[in-house]
C-alpha cells in the first residue's frame, strides 16, 4: 500500500509564507465614462503582507487611527483637550483686553 502525501497543502503554505514575508501589491483602476467623457475613476490599491513587513516598509496607519487603536484615540483626546485649553486661555485674554479697552 502506497502512502500518499499532499503536496498541495505544502505549496499553499509556502505561497502564503512567501506572500507574508515579501508582500504582494495589487493595483488597479476602474474608469467609467460615456462618449469619451470620464465620469468616475476609482483607484484600488491592495497590499497583502505580514504586520512586521508592513511596518518595515513604513505602513502603520492602524496604530495611529483612533477608530482602530485605543492608544491613538486616547492620544487624540489628549491633543483635543490641550488645544481646547489653549483656545480657552486665548479667548479669556481677548475678553480681558476688550473689556479693558472699552473702559477708555
Amino acid at each position: 500500500m502506497a502512502i500518499e502525501q499532499s503536496t498541495q497543502s505544502n505549496s499553499i503554505v509556502d505561497v502564503l509564507e512567501t506572500v507574508l514575508d515579501k508582500g504582494v501589491v495589487i493595483a488597479g483602476d476602474i474608469r467609467v465614462g460615456i462618449a469619451d467623457v470620464e465620469l468616475l475613476t476609482i483607484k484600488i490599491r491592495l497590499i497583502v503582507a505580514s504586520v512586521d513587513k508592513a511596518k518595515e516598509i513604513g505602513m502603520d496607519w492602524w496604530e495611529t487611527d483612533p477608530f482602530l487603536s485605543s492608544k491613538a484615540a486616547e492620544q487624540n483626546t489628549k491633543e483635543l483637550e490641550k488645544e481646547n485649553e489653549q483656545l480657552s486661555k486665548r479667548l479669556e485674554q481677548l475678553e480681558k483686553n476688550m473689556s479693558h479697552n472699552s473702559r477708555y
